[in-house]
């Protein structure tokens, strides 16, 4: 029974091979697309699941008023805060001081590698419970110069050898950093890309607070605390005792910690007023509804061949009939029929999904692998066959096996059911009306990211390289830039603290005649040198820059407009700023600071934000990059030679890395690139797996009305008359689907592009745009068919009546 069941349907396969070919590939796209949409979705739902106490684990946040009624959040804080509340506040088990992460030059013998890593606590290894490799885990971080390195890093170094005791020497280009030799004490496996943190060595916090004096006081807040409940205790209590803790160790302050759930960095890490308001959960709930969208275009289009088709076999059902079969047997032959060409579908999608995967990954920056043979993959893979041949199979099986013999038999047309024939037209409606979605939304993401990448910035980033600061280029500044710019490929050079698009110092102790004490504002602060402002080519409103010798305006300040206009009145020329942030300490350092210059607002850190209130100090107390102005028209590869040359000659011993800003700026648009990448390919490939649909039913239209053809040919109708006829149904339905598409992504996008401060404007004429597109589509799809039916020989159409 088997046996005949199953070369009859391998027989109905091949006779109709080119719409079973179809109907088959356009279901196996959509199951591959949603299948690679899944499993980026997955990737992120499972961020930081590499770490087993993260139910526990919670990152320290404050919250910052400022004068405007506004509270910003921010996940650094103060380095004493880890010590302080683990002893003073119950149900804390653990604590654990960051560092800024950094990249610091480990050397061995001719081998001379950056590698990013942190200072950290101690506890580190057991909150996070890392794996390691070589060493034990068990004060691996408790003598001093001590470094635990990763399995990546131990590589590059030792090869496959145990490293555990051997030196390697550092060579710090961070003030704060150690240089010397660090023995390493453990090596452990490399953290996964969907962890927060991506770091190649831990070494002991004590070596960077030895040389880093604010660490020991509550002033700066530039290091993260880490938390690690115990698992009984209610995170709302420590909360209560969190929130104006700060003001019993900082007179005055306003500032509100709270505890932050590692489950939540990744995609719930948006604050708007001091509220958390979401995050990257947004792009996976978009992309899940993307996947879902395309899996249910592909499923219509597999229904909608199926059923549009079926009706070519009542002949077929009428003689079974005749011969003995019934109902039930005719019902399991159909939906068999559809089962079979769902699971053809499904081994296809599985192969265009193997074959497709590395490219996905060099696309979404992930290393993603479907393993079909574990349970959540094997299971969706199969309900996905059942769920599409049974709805394909179900409409042919119980309407044709309904038939009575005699009627099909004695060659009577069996009419298509108005149901039947409205269900095919919603389809076709939803089909377009998701792909033309799809398109409105990729346009607009673009808009958004090119109106951005293309805003006024305040400086010129064109021409602008970076270089970390090692070893004795601080010290040797002067003399490396004067011969940069001997060589005519550097303009001009200046020190910062990090490259121009990071500021990472801020503070809410400056004042200033006529400010409210209540006033709680966070000032940015960047240390420069003074040829920082014409090498970065920022506008100066008035004022001056700062004199070329930098002990002349050590006391003096550049503000941007934004920092002018929260000083009100007092945001002019010769304006004193009091700087109350290093009062505990005695720096050699003037606390009264003049203004002597004003900047248009720069932008930095959020490119999405407007600009943020910042002062320039003309001090050099930490610079960790050097930004160099290319001269305008020079070769790159030739400048870039002569930097490489001057800097090692004067800086000898270490290797030249050099980092263009464009770039730098283009990363910082990276997920919503990602985003518009990925919405472009699937609305590609939703309108590709619509028009597979499309080609299909117009086919199976033009056969059904063959004999109306002939007809109206004989009768004088010509080609493109007939070529009309045909397509105009089917573009009916597209129009319908623009109407009813244009009011979803207008209000979808309206949504999305709230969330940005800095945002462009939908434009009207992206809708037409997005429809007509559409529908050149598919009249491209449909006219194949309706051409060659209109140009068919009427004689061979009429000849049997």
């Amino acid at each position: 029974m088997f046996n005949i069941f199953f070369k009859t349907t391998i027989r109905n396969l091949w006779k109709n091979k080119t719409y079973n070919f179809l109907n088959i590939f356009g279901l196996a796209i959509g199951i591959a697309c949603a299948s690679l949409i899944f499993l980026w979705v997955e990737d992120e739902l499972t961020f930081n699941h590499i770490f087993e106490k993260r139910d526990n684990l919670y990152r320290v946040m404050e919250n910052h008023n400022n004068d405007a009624g506004k509270v910003s959040t921010s996940g650094v804080t103060r380095a004493p805060v880890a010590a302080s509340i683990k002893k003073e506040i119950p149900g804390i088990k653990n604590t654990v001081r960051f560092s800024w992460e950094m990249n610091q030059l480990f050397v061995l013998g001719d081998k001379s590698i950056n590698e990013n890593g942190v200072y950290v606590d101690s506890t580190i290894l057991s909150m996070l419970n890392i794996r390691f490799i070589h060493g034990d885990i068990t004060g691996a971080l408790n003598q001093m110069n001590s470094v635990v390195i990763s399995e990546t890093m131990s590589k590059k170094f030792f090869g496959n050898i145990d490293p555990v005791g051997k030196f390697l020497q550092a060579n710090s280009h961070y003030p704060f950093a150690v240089d010397g030799a660090f023995i390493v004490t453990g090596v452990f496996k490399d953290l996964p890309k969907n962890s927060t943190y991506q770091v190649h060595w831990l070494s002991p916090f004590e070596i960077f607070s030895n040389k880093n004096v604010a660490t020991k006081t509550w002033a700066d807040n530039s290091y993260e605390t880490l938390v690690e409940l115990e698992p009984s205790v209610n995170p709302a209590s420590v909360n209560k005792k969190l929130e104006n803790y700060l003001s019993t160790k900082m007179k005055g302050s306003s500032i509100q910690c709270f505890l932050f759930s590692m489950n939540d960095w990744h995609l719930y890490d948006h604050f708007t007023d001091g509220k958390q308001d979401g995050g990257n959960i947004k792009y996976v709930k978009l992309f899940s509804l993307i996947a879902a969208m395309i899996l249910l275009i592909a499923c219509i289009n597999f229904m909608n061949l199926a059923t549009a088709r079926s009706e070519q076999r009542a002949k077929e059902v009428g003689v079974r009939k005749v011969l003995g079969s019934n109902r039930n047997k005719l019902i399991r032959q159909f939906i068999g029929e559809s089962l079979i060409m769902s699971f053809l579908a499904v081994v296809m999608a599985v192969s265009i999904l193997y074959l497709v995967i590395p490219s996905y990954n060099l696309l979404v920056q992930k290393d993603l692998s479907g393993n079909i043979f574990q349970p959540h993959y094997l299971g969706g893979l199969i309900a996905i066959g059942l769920i599409s041949g049974l709805i394909a199979g179900s409409y042919p099986a119980f309407y044709l096996s309904s038939f009575h013999p005699i009627i099909v038999l004695k060659g009577l047309k069996i009419k298509s059911s108005i149901g039947a024939i409205l269900m095919r037209k919603g389809l076709v409606i939803a089909q377009f009306t998701t792909s033309i979605v799809l398109i409105i939304c990729t346009t607009i993401i673009y808009q958004q990211v090119q109106y951005v990448k293309h805003r006024d910035l305040g400086f010129k980033k064109d021409n602008l390289v970076w270089t970390r600061v090692q070893g004795k280029l601080k010290d040797h500044f002067s003399t490396i830039r004067d011969e940069l710019i001997k060589s005519g490929v550097v303009k001009n050079a200046a020190l910062a603290p990090d490259q121009p698009l990071h500021v990472g110092m801020s503070s809410e102790k400056y004042s200033w005649q006529g400010k409210a004490s209540d006033n709680r504002t966070l000032i940015d602060e960047n240390d420069v040198t003074t040829e920082y402002v014409p090498t970065m080519q920022m506008k100066l409103i008035s004022g001056r820059n700062f004199y070329s010798t930098p002990r002349v305006d050590e006391n003096s300040v550049i503000i941007n407009e934004s920092m002018a206009k929260v000083m009100g009145t007092a945001g002019r020329i010769g304006s004193v700023i009091h700087d109350g942030q290093w009062e505990e300490f005695d720096w050699g350092k003037s606390v009264n600071l003049t203004v002597v210059g004003i900047v248009k607002d720069f932008v930095y850190n959020d490119m999405y934000k407007s600009g943020m209130p910042s002062i320039l100090r003309c001090i050099n107390l930490a610079p960790g990059a050097m930004l160099m102005s290319l001269t305008a028209g020079i070769d790159t590869r030739t400048a870039l030679a002569k930097i490489e040359n001057i800097i090692k000659v004067n800086n000898p011993g270490f290797p030249f890395e050099y980092f263009f800003l464009d770039d730098e700026f283009n990363k910082m648009f990276s997920t919503e690139t990602l985003i518009e990448k990925l919405a472009g390919v699937f609305a590609v490939l939703a309108i590709f797996i619509s028009c597979l649909g499309l080609f299909g039913l117009a086919a199976y239209t033009a056969q059904r009305r063959t004999k109306e053809i002939g007809i109206r040919k004989v009768l004088g109708a010509s080609t493109p008359e007939m070529a009309g006829l045909l397509s105009k149904d089917f573009l009916k339905l597209v129009i319908i689907s623009c109407v009813v598409a244009f009011p979803i992504a207008l209000w979808a996008m309206n949504n999305w592009l709230q969330e940005y401060q800095y945002r462009t404007t939908i434009q009207w004429w992206v809708f037409p745009c997005a429809g007509l597109t559409a529908l050149l589509i598919a009249l491209v799809t449909v006219s194949y068919q309706a051409i060659k039916a209109a140009i068919a020989n009427p004689v061979k159409s009429l000849r049997t009546e």
